[in-house]
């Protein structure tokens, strides 16, 4: 079983994880409404970052940040992903498959953790509901 602080600690990663695979697909959208979506999508991911440490920060928790390699992996694997072919409809492929597999994390979270504090699965639910609002959007350029 996992406690409020290890599914917090997963929501920071993920959110971080959506921030870092959407600056590395950016440069390589094509047309601007993509680029608007993903930057829209970062936003959201950013603001739910924010609410993690706030509440991090009022229960005097410390969590850990997304691990660099997993950073510089992230970013390495778009870029290889779209040296040949840089589309739209890649990336936005490449979006749904992050947003599922986030979508996978995050509902496993709060199934081992059946009595998550309030705040928390609150955060938790708005992080699993963005995932699938992105992929919804994305699906408009696969």
């Amino acid at each position: 079983m996992k406690n409020n602080k290890d599914i917090l600690a997963s929501i920071l990663k993920t959110s971080q994880m959506g921030q870092v695979g959407i600056r590395a697909v950016l440069p390589y959208a094509v047309k601007q409404e993509m680029k608007q979506a993903l930057s829209s999508q970062r936003d959201e991911y950013a603001a739910i970052e924010k609410e993690a440490h706030a509440i991090a920060e009022s229960r005097g928790w410390e969590l850990n940040e997304l691990d660099p390699v997993a950073k510089l992996m992230s970013k390495t694997c778009a870029r290889g992903n779209l040296m040949v072919g840089r589309s739209d409809s890649k990336i936005a492929a490449m979006m749904i498959n992050g947003n599922t597999r986030g979508m996978i994390k995050g509902l496993k979270n709060l199934h081992h953790c059946p009595h998550a504090d309030t705040a928390i699965a609150a955060l938790g639910q708005k992080l699993l509901d963005r995932e699938s609002d992105n992929i919804r959007q994305m699906q408009n350029y696969v």
